[in-house]
């Protein structure tokens, strides 16, 4: 038996004994055999229920074949009545407090999110006098090149006294209460991206749940679309696929009106594009997620081509990158690599994008089997933004099938990753 057999062993030993042993060796093939057991199924009647054969269940719950893409995990998930997240095994805990990407952070956050979406009026105590608006205006901006950066162990360190500070200018202050709002929309969403990358996906809710609430007070049109972005993002996150893409062609309709307007409605029109083109992928239809995307490229074309409006980055270069994504959920690997081709990746101001053109680029070699450049790929999305990268479990599931293939150009590199990752 190999060590890395040892340990998933020990750990399924451990699991069913209830010790402490680390879940990371537990793999995603063994969460799904676990939650099929839990319903008294066998492997053909799972594989029936979600039109798939004996054959690749078999290889999903052995480690044998990854599972690269969400659209395979929700539908398990869906089936076997679970949440998403205990197939994956979020959330990650890493060894340092740099590589553990913001998680010392969900306390203070939580507990500000609470304060947050309290009822108006509710008495909570305060240590401090608040900071002035125009100063957490500037810790926002910087918060937000933070969100980009994907430094999520720095953004966690900033984000709690930001909201506890607007919690207190939104109660005392009825003049400046809108700009308020507006600041506690930005700063929830960083609050919800922070939080479904590293698995706490209620905390993911609470944040989104409370933009909702200050998009409804202000009013204003791009605020509105802005929440109902993040509300297509969390549901996405989770799975819910049919809610995702019923919110983002609402809110497509509720701002269709406004369109004409300002660059920031035009971008907001073109961002909920692309989360109805991401949803329609990952329920396999084509046709519609091409529509989406095509609609996107049509509005990115005449934006600036640096365009962040709502930290949503969008502009032509973020749609190119969405474009390799809709073709992997759809399982297109070859398209997945002819559209990253044409991807000027370097040309977006966002670490966080660029890694995540880097891990779909990666998820394609890999199903088309060439994995050597999936590897390089996937350590090139290391690079960038490692604290996005090592928390995503599409990129564990290829680190772990690329850390027993012994044939890659990179393999001790991939193996310091998957040793990094406590993959190994």
């Amino acid at each position: 038996m190999t060590q890395v057999s040892r340990l998933i062993v020990e750990a399924s030993d451990g699991e069913r004994e209830g010790s402490d042993v680390a879940t990371e060796y537990v793999t995603q093939g063994q969460r799904i055999a676990r939650a099929r057991h839990r319903k008294g199924w066998d492997q053909t009647t799972l594989a029936e229920k979600v039109g798939r054969s004996v054959s690749w269940l078999s290889k999903v719950e052995n480690g044998r074949l990854p599972l690269d893409r969400m659209s395979v995990v929700g539908q398990l998930a869906e089936v076997l009545g679970v949440e998403v997240a205990e197939l994956t095994g979020q959330p990650y805990r890493h060894e340092s407090t740099e590589l553990d990407s913001g998680h010392a952070a969900v306390p203070a956050l939580r507990l500000a999110l609470q304060q947050a979406s309290l009822p108006s009026g509710v008495l909570v105590r305060w240590g401090n006098e608040p900071r002035p608006l125009h100063e957490l205006e500037a810790n926002v901006r910087l918060a937000e090149q933070l969100r980009q950066d994907a430094r999520f162990t720095a953004l966690g360190e900033v984000l709690p006294g930001i909201l506890t500070d607007l919690i207190a200018v939104i109660n005392d202050s009825s003049a400046e209460r809108d700009r308020a709002e507006a600041l506690m929309l930005r700063v929830c969403h960083m609050a919800r991206v922070s939080s479904n990358l590293l698995g706490h996906h209620d905390l993911g809710w609470t944040a989104v749940q409370r933009e909702l609430v200050a998009a409804q007070r202000v009013g204003a049109p791009d605020l509105v679309a802005a929440a109902s972005w993040d509300l297509c993002g969390v549901w996405l996150h989770e799975a819910q696929l049919d809610p995702a893409k019923d919110a983002a062609l609402s809110a497509i309709d509720q701002i269709e009106p406004h369109v004409g307007g300002s660059d920031a409605i035009k971008a907001m029109w073109g961002a909920l594009h692309l989360r109805a083109a991401v949803a329609y992928s990952r329920l396999w239809d084509q046709r519609e997620a091409e529509g989406h995307l095509e609609e996107a490229r049509r509005v990115a074309d005449v934006l600036p081509r640096d365009g962040n409006v709502f930290q949503t980055q969008f502009n032509r270069v973020n749609t190119t990158i969405h474009a390799v994504e809709v073709s992997m959920e759809l399982g297109r690997p070859r398209e997945v690599i002819s559209r990253a081709e044409h991807v000027e990746v370097a040309q977006i101001a966002s670490s966080e994008r660029q890694a995540h053109y880097w891990t779909c680029t990666a998820a394609g070699y890999h199903m088309n089997r060439k994995d050597n450049q999936a590897a390089d790929a996937l350590l090139r999305a290391d690079r960038i933004a490692p604290q996005h990268v090592r928390n995503r479990p599409l990129v564990r599931n290829i680190v772990r099938d690329l850390r027993d293939s012994g044939k890659l150009h990179r393999q001790r590199e991939i193996l310091n990753l998957a040793k990094m990752m406590r993959l190994l």
